[in-house]
């Protein structure tokens, strides 16, 4: 473990790492976004004459001063906890989740109340920040509080540092990132993950699906090309020598394209309501395992519908217009 190691130097690792522009601020936490929040405690909020049990699991994270900054968090209510105010070792932040989970109808009417929670008592609200996703895109974004533990005693905490640097110069943060590591922590090994790409992790096999799915709905719109093209091709065969009398009677190309197409165009628009059902039904499952989740909007089919059409014309009047291009002389031949 670090604690006892970092604990009494971080402001100093903090600030070494701070004289390098490339990195832009640098906080510390129980938990860091893509991980597993930590387990809820006990919690109470004011009723009407006495502190009531709040029914709702809130969970923690301890954080330092630097922790919301350091992701960009935005405070809608009250304050951050700052260095300026010895109290708020006793203060908490809360998410909206969590005002709505205790009952209060706005982060403002939060922002002041006496709050229990857990192992610290008699604390008080100072802060309402916006809901974020801290897991998962699967789970719902949960009622979380944050708490600041007190100095030096509970910094155990603390089993993360999280650095925000600039996307300018990444070798030269993480050359600084390593040096006050190692000065500061020798004993440690020093080990680093991107945020970006623990998210990324988090939605592997949603990536591997849509892969697959491309790769497959490439080959089965390439083999269904080949099928039509085949099928257009026997078809317009069997009607040559109608399409050698409609020439001699004076119908143009456009003409007999159209025609030859109708068919195929019909088949296409026949197929298109079963397979929207199925996507429809199959597509409506899947976004099922998402918390947050779009809604799947009818011009997609639309799209899906013209794209369809467009393939099958593409495929069909290459041969539609070599027979209409034809001499009627040879179509109208006797054998």
């Amino acid at each position: 473990s670090y604690y006892s190691s970092l604990n009494s130097q971080y402001e100093s690792f903090r600030n070494t790492l701070l004289q390098n522009p490339a990195i832009k601020d640098v906080g510390r936490s129980s938990r860091i976004p893509t991980g597993r929040l930590l387990d809820g405690m006990g919690a109470s909020a004011p009723g009407n004459d006495s502190m009531v049990p709040v029914k709702a699991d809130i969970r923690y994270v301890a954080v330092d001063y630097d922790f919301l900054p350091t992701y960009g968090v935005h405070i809608i209510a009250g304050r951050n906890f700052s260095r300026a105010y010895g109290t708020d070792t006793a203060g908490f932040i809360l998410n909206e989740a969590a005002v709505k989970a205790v009952g209060w109808k706005s982060a403002q009417q939060a922002v002041g109340k006496n709050f229990q929670y857990g192992f610290i008592n008699n604390g008080r609200i100072i802060g309402v920040m916006n809901d974020f996703h801290f897991e998962s895109l699967h789970q719902q974004i949960p009622p979380m509080i944050l708490i600041m533990p007190s100095v030096p005693a509970n910094q155990s905490f603390f089993n993360y540092v999280s650095v925000k640097i600039s996307g300018n110069n990444i070798a030269a943060a993480l050359a600084t990132i390593k040096d006050a590591w190692q000065k500061y922590l020798p004993e440690l090994p020093y080990e680093y993950t991107f945020l970006d790409e623990n998210f990324s992790k988090l939605y592997e096999s949603e990536q591997r699906q849509e892969t697959i799915f491309t790769v497959f709905a490439c080959i089965s719109i390439f083999i269904a090309c080949l099928g039509l093209f085949g099928l257009s091709a026997f078809a317009i065969s069997q009607r040559v020598k109608e399409i050698g009398v409609r020439k001699v009677l004076g119908a143009n190309v456009s003409t007999i394209v159209a025609l030859l197409s109708k068919e195929f165009v019909m088949l296409v628009l026949i197929a298109a309501p079963f397979a929207f059902g199925i996507a429809w039904y199959a597509m409506h499952e899947w976004l099922q395992d998402f918390a947050y989740r779009i809604n799947i909007q009818w011009w997609v089919f639309v799209v899906a519908a013209l794209a369809a059409l467009l393939i099958a014309l593409a495929t069909v009047s290459f041969q539609a217009i070599k027979a209409a291009l034809a001499n009627p002389v040879n179509s109208l031949r006797t054998e």
